[in-house]
């Protein structure tokens, strides 16, 4: 199996799932508190326009991807 290509299914598929939790703590769905914070830790506000924006691109970008390794590794098995 090349590298790169599994590379790529494993970076789509970690996308993919963040974009899953961006896209649904945009709508209000999932409340997610600071993890290993420092100083001045407040909590990641849900139900911005901008979480669900950045999970939907996440979201796009990942499940292609996973598509595309996917694709090369059906056409080229080993």
């Amino acid at each position: 199996m090349n590298g790169r290509i599994l590379t790529l299914l494993v970076v789509g598929i970690a996308l993919t799932g963040l974009g899953v939790l961006w896209l649904l703590q945009g709508v209000d769905a999932v409340h997610v508190r600071p993890i290993l914070c420092i100083s001045n830790c407040k909590p990641v506000t849900s139900g911005s326009g901008g979480w669900l924006a950045v999970g939907i691109v996440a979201l796009i970008v990942g499940m292609a991807a996973a598509a595309l390794s996917a694709r090369h590794l059906h056409r080229h098995p080993r």
